[in-house]
């Protein structure tokens, strides 16, 4: 059954399977030439392909400096690519997850309030890590930041659908307002956590708050990697029954889809994705909106193509936006959330532009 309404999503959007696939293998390739772009960019001007030549036997004219590069590759550069990769598409895929779930285009954890609640997971536990919550802290280890993250992400997702949703319909002003008051709430206590921190405290979180890959470590990869890395494997499985669930829940419970607990776990990987994302990341927002939408336009609905083609632009755009990051202002750098707001700012708007007759209540 879930067959046969998959076809029927290719056929009602003019059957762009083949376009689906090549937008798949593009992607791919943009995907290795910006981890390439990612891992040849920063301001100590390491050297790759010095790395790449000791592999082959070459021997380096400068082995001091190819032993400083070995390092620089290897120790930052590398786990910043990879953590890079993994937010991006754990990100664009989170939004890509929440736009089939309430089935409207203006869905991002960003926008309503799920990264704002993963966000006061993570400030608690930075904040009071050491003092109130040392306990937690000493029982989870390297996962507490991501755990906390996953929680806040988790109870703001099940919040909003709670909230926005009756009779199995989401109103879409009703979605928005109750992510801005979530996001309001979220904010409030985290800045009562602000206001209580420390002052090295207060320079991490400011910097964190705008979003940035800076301080990715192997330490971050092996806590926050596995969570997103399982979440996108879940998130694979859910491309049927969300075709199925464009054409409502009945429907879709018709089709063969167990609708509560296909809720379940999409929302469960949306706060995993999200809360382990901002844990390491901070607040990076727009991803989830601009990368989903953008190749809903180009490729169609179908949940098959679409979730591999998010997840492989996802990761681009956000190492596209943490290469800028680090080049604009060198030998410093921007915090991402800025150059990734810079191109979802307006895109939002334009979407807004497109769709304000049926956003008029």
């Amino acid at each position: 059954m879930l067959e046969h309404k998959s076809a029927s999503a290719d056929l009602a959007a003019g059957d762009r399977s083949n376009l689906g696939r090549l937008a798949i293998v593009v992607l791919s390739v943009l995907l290795l030439i910006m981890m390439a772009v990612s891992m040849t960019t920063g301001a100590s001007g390491a050297s790759a392909w010095t790395i790449v030549a000791g592999w082959f036997g070459a021997v380096p004219d400068h082995a001091e400096q190819a032993l400083r590069d070995h390092a620089v590759i290897y120790n930052i550069r590398l786990p910043r690519m990879l953590l890079g990769v993994l937010v991006g598409a754990a990100l664009a895929v989170s939004g890509l997850l929440m736009q089939g779930l309430f089935r409207n285009p203006l869905a991002d954890p960003g926008l309503v309030g799920v990264s704002a609640g993963a966000g006061l997971g993570a400030v608690s536990i930075i904040v009071l890590g050491t003092t109130m919550l040392a306990p937690v802290t000493a029982l989870l280890g390297i996962y507490t930041l991501q755990i906390a993250s996953f929680a806040g992400g988790l109870i703001t997702t099940f919040l909003l659908y709670r909230v926005a949703t009756r009779s199995g319909q989401t109103a879409i002003a009703t979605m928005l307002l109750a992510g801005i008051a979530i996001a309001a709430l979220a904010g409030a206590v985290t800045g009562v956590l602000v206001y209580v921190a420390t002052d090295s405290q207060l320079r991490d979180l400011t910097f964190w708050s705008l979003g940035s890959l800076s301080g990715a470590n192997w330490t971050k990869m092996a806590a926050s990697g596995p969570i997103i890395i399982a979440s996108l494997i879940a998130a694979g499985f859910l491309a049927n029954g969300l075709n199925a669930l464009t054409l409502g829940e009945a429907t879709a419970a018709h089709l063969g889809v167990p609708v509560q607990r296909f809720k379940l776990l999409t929302i469960v990987a949306v706060a995993g994705a999200t809360g382990a994302s901002v844990a390491v990341s901070g607040g990076i927002g727009f991803v989830g909106i601009v990368v989903p939408h953008l190749l809903r336009l180009i490729i169609g609905p179908n949940h098959r193509y679409l979730l591999p083609a998010t997840a492989l632009l996802g990761a681009s755009f956000l190492l596209m936006a943490d290469a800028i990051s680090r080049l604009i202002v060198a030998p410093a750098e921007l915090p991402i959330g800025i150059i990734t707001a810079a191109f979802g700012g307006p895109f939002f708007l334009w979407i807004l532009l497109r769709k304000r007759a049926a956003f008029a209540w």
